[in-house]
């Protein structure tokens, strides 16, 4: 690839901070460039998370909403998921993801709380945090910790403990296994967890 991967993370109030940074962490691991973007309604960049930890974002979405990135990611939490559902600037952000055949990467709460609700993925297999599971219809539901589609270039994952598993699929999707296998190797990944090692 000629130009470095980019990755826009949304986040809003209630975001759940666990998957915002080991998501952004990893990336930035496999050298993907990342920016944060606020969804918050007031357009603070200081961003109050669902366990109360407090992360400092790049831009207003507004600025990067059109913006040339490789994949989209929308992390869970259920307030900062609902605020996702709720602003009309990110749900028309991830229609044109999905429409220019980019990556959206949705993780917990987000599957069930945004891309169903506004019908984003008419067609789509996904995952989602189990206990939210009656807000994914059950001809989509897969009980994976990450399920991609290649159909509809759809990354979903289940919460906080599969964030890992899901940032390591998502850098596979944008600059290949090997990036995921170097990534995975600094982590001392706990058993169970796909490594991408041959």
């Amino acid at each position: 690839m000629s130009t470095k991967a980019s990755v826009l993370v949304c986040l809003a109030p209630g975001s759940e901070e666990t998957e915002v940074v080991t998501t952004i962490d990893l990336l930035v691991r496999a050298g993907i460039s990342v920016t944060t973007a606020s969804v918050a309604s007031n357009g603070s960049l200081k961003i109050r998370c669902s366990r109360g930890v407090q992360l400092l974002v790049d831009v207003a979405l507004v600025e990067v909403a059109d913006g040339n990135f490789d994949a989209i990611v929308l992390p869970g939490g259920l307030q900062g998921a609902q605020a996702f559902h709720d602003s009309p600037l990110l749900i028309e952000t991830v229609r044109q993801f999905h429409l220019s055949g980019r990556i959206v990467a949705a993780i917990c709460a987000a599957p069930g709380t945004v891309l169903v609700p506004h019908d984003l993925f008419p067609l789509g297999n996904m995952t989602g945090f189990p206990g939210l599971k009656e807000n994914i219809p059950a001809d989509k539901w897969m009980e994976k910790r990450v399920v991609w589609d290649p159909r509809v270039n759809l990354l979903t994952s289940q919460g906080p403990g599969t964030a890992i598993d899901f940032a390591l699929k998502l850098i596979d999707l944008l600059v290949g296994k090997k990036k995921a296998a170097d990534v995975a190797a600094q982590l001392v990944l706990a058993a169970g967890i796909y490594n991408y090692q041959d």
